[in-house]
């Protein structure tokens, strides 16, 4: 007789295990099995059958793999929890006996110290791996710096997230590893390249957050307290590897000046030698040592002449392009072209990460003060510019804050330009170094003034776009996601209307613009006809009721209109049989002329019965129905062929491709909404 299977010995029973037998099995809490399973990356289980995964009769909703728990039975950590709630128990104890020296003794001393170090070799053998994990962690890690200290999130790990996130963004820096940028409503999403692994984050907007109590951050804590452990390894494995010394020296005076970036110095390979020679500090360096002005480098300071004595940009975009790019010369990248209609659109060659990693270099920034100056400042650094300036309210760290600085080429502003009122000579300024220099908020001659999405625009487009696109009050072109490529079918608003919309909806459309111009043109018509006839009415002095008021105004008495005995029974008739019969010709007159028109095929109107008005009107419509009729034909054939197509597909492959067909219709109708509504907007601007 074969052997009785005991319940729950094999099969889910076996394999998941409840959150409540998991906390019974190891013996801790359960905020300490919340954090364990942070730490050691372990998360519920959704199993096939939670009757039978459940060996209890009530219904449990949170399952793990058992293999996980038995896993964490070996986990160091398990014991500093122990001896962590042992340490409380005392403590508790000798307050109430009333040592309070011993209590704050034994928390100053005796506390455990939770080390995460063999959690990161655990979870990550392969630094690569660190990397591809690295998306979350810089997330969380640049929330928490733009977090307001509470007793929820302390100061101090505000201030290591801050650190770890500069620290990163100076590698990112040294090497030119960031690749894109894009801002939305969210915050700036940055994309960098880290050997071969690409590494997208989320950067909140500089404003003050408010902190709500609908989010556990006991919760976030843990996984902060685990992230930077993990960015610290990452940090200190990118820094070596370039010969950098880790960490950089910190200059807290200068982070508390708002310094940021500048607050660090790197240290190895003699990168920190030259960057120390020309860094300034609010415009000024230590006694001895030349100005800024002075260390400008002759070729660029050259270079920055040429750009200033510049004509305006002129011409067409593309003209602009193949100048700026020189693609006419020897060393130009070839372009793959489109060959045909349904040909696959290939992805144009860039520069290299070399060349597009110095795409700023030449060039001297003043950020003024409406602009964010943290963002700006990472992005120009990191594609290689080594002069940018901003005012002295912005914070610590500026090459200079002097903003008529004649070495500086570009300006970004974010605010209109602003017309000074012109000073007579009794208010004009007495030296000539102040009469030089132009009013707050003025130009510079020779320095090119460009909104701040002139800088992403550059960086997600590998080149320098047209600065006068992007002058100070202008209508900025359309910001775009990078990483989003336009289908075939959908809108693109980079490329024009005419090359996006097919043959038949252009047709479409000019017909229904031609067709409502000329129903303007009869309904202004016929209110030019009705205007003579009101004219005359108001002219004669009739009323609503046809009754004649002109002797209304008279000075006589009125005795006379008492008098009139009103018109013999013979005029009156004669007068009424005269109407009638007029009103009858008319009425048959007006519709013997309205069936002839429709036997025409011409629309009759009063004002022009003949249909002479109408005649532009009908051929519009005729064009318009035969595009209609002929648009219906295709479409009719295509449904037809992909019926036939569908008769040769499985019934799970046809409830697939109609789920799919829908999708796409949707798409291509939304799509065309917008082309639609573009196709308005630039009819009306003419």
């Amino acid at each position: 007789m074969a052997k009785i299977k005991k319940k729950g010995t094999s099969g889910q029973a076996k394999n998941f295990i409840t959150r409540t037998q998991a906390v019974r099995k190891l013996q801790i809490s359960l905020p300490d099995f919340r954090r364990l399973c942070i730490y050691k990356g372990i998360y519920p289980r959704e199993p096939r059958n939670k009757k039978k995964a459940s060996k209890t009769s009530t219904a449990s909703t949170t399952f793990y793999y058992t293999k996980d728990i038995q896993y964490l039975l070996h986990e160091p950590i398990v014991n500093k929890f122990r001896d962590h709630k042992a340490l409380a128990k005392k403590i508790a104890r000798s307050l109430g006996r009333g040592e309070v020296g011993d209590a704050a003794r034994l928390e100053k001393t005796a506390k455990p110290r939770i080390s995460l170090d063999h959690i990161i070799k655990e979870r990550y053998p392969t630094f690569v791996d660190a990397l591809r994990d690295l998306d979350d962690a810089l997330s969380l890690l640049f929330l928490f710096a733009s977090l307001p200290s509470t007793s929820t999130v302390p100061p101090k790990t505000i201030s290591l997230c801050q650190r770890l996130c500069l620290e990163f963004e100076h590698y990112l820096i040294v090497t030119h590893s960031l690749r894109k940028s894009f801002i939305s409503i969210k915050g700036i999403y940055y994309q960098a390249t880290i050997q071969g692994q690409d590494i997208l984050w989320l950067v909140p907007h500089k404003f003050v957050q408010r902190m709500t109590g609908d989010v556990d951050f006991r919760i976030m804590g843990t996984f902060v307290e685990f992230y930077t452990t993990l960015l610290g390894f990452v940090n200190y494995r990118l820094y070596t590897s370039i010969g950098l010394v880790y960490p950089p020296r910190f200059d807290a005076k200068s982070d508390e000046k708002g310094g940021e970036l500048s607050a660090f110095t790197l240290e190895g390979n003699g990168i920190i030698k030259d960057a120390e020679a020309e860094r300034l500090t609010n415009g000024e360096m230590d006694q001895g040592q030349p100005s800024g002005r002075e260390t400008v480098n002759a070729e660029l300071q050259r270079h920055a002449d040429e750009l200033a004595r510049a004509p305006e940009p002129t011409g067409s975009m593309e003209a602009e392009d193949q100048a700026m790019g020189d693609e006419s010369g020897a060393g130009a990248m070839d372009k793959f072209e489109v060959q045909g209609e349904g040909a696959d659109v290939l992805d144009q060659p860039r520069m290299s990460d070399t060349e597009a990693g110095l795409l700023f270099a030449p060039y001297s920034f003043f950020l003024s003060r409406e602009t964010p100056r943290q963002p700006l400042e990472f992005l120009l650094r990191a594609y290689g510019c080594k002069r940018i300036s901003w005012d002295e309210v912005l914070g610590d760290g500026a090459f200079t804050n002097d903003e008529y600085d004649p070495s500086i080429t570009h300006q970004v502003v974010d605010r209109p330009p602003v017309l000074q009122p012109h000073l007579s000579d009794d208010f004009a300024p007495d030296h000539e170094a102040e009469a030089s220099r132009p009013a707050r908020g003025g130009r510079m001659t020779g320095r090119t003034y460009i909104q701040p999405q002139w800088v992403w625009d550059c960086i997600n487009q590998g080149k320098l776009l047209r600065p006068d696109l992007y002058a100070p009050g202008a209508t900025l072109p359309p910001h775009l996601s990078p990483w989003v490529k336009p289908t075939k079918t959908a809108y693109d608003p980079t490329l024009p209307l005419a090359e996006q919309e097919s043959m038949v909806e252009a047709e479409q459309a000019d017909l229904d613009e031609e067709e409502q111009q000329e129903l303007d043109q009869l309904a202004a018509a016929e209110e030019d006809d009705d205007e003579p006839a009101d004219h005359a009415e108001m002219l004669n002095g009739a009323d609503d009721h046809g009754m004649d008021v002109a002797g209304a105004d008279s000075d006589e008495p009125s005795d006379e209109a008492d008098e009139f005995k009103g018109f013999g029974s013979d005029d009156a008739a004669s007068l009424q049989d005269e109407a009638e019969e007029g009103m009858e010709g008319d009425s048959r007159g007006q519709h013997q002329k309205e069936l002839e028109a429709e036997a025409a095929g011409v629309l009759f109107t009063e004002s022009g019965g003949d249909g002479k008005a109408n005649r532009g009107a009908r051929a519009g419509k005729g064009k318009a129905d035969d595009l209609r009729k002929e648009a219906a034909r295709r479409r009719k054939e295509e449904e037809e062929e992909l019926e036939r197509r569908k008769m040769m597909m499985s019934k799970k492959k046809r409830k697939l491709f109609d789920k799919m067909a829908y999708s796409n219709r949707q798409k291509d109708d939304e799509a065309a909404k917008l082309r639609g509504k573009r196709r308005k907007l630039e009819r009306a601007k003419g």
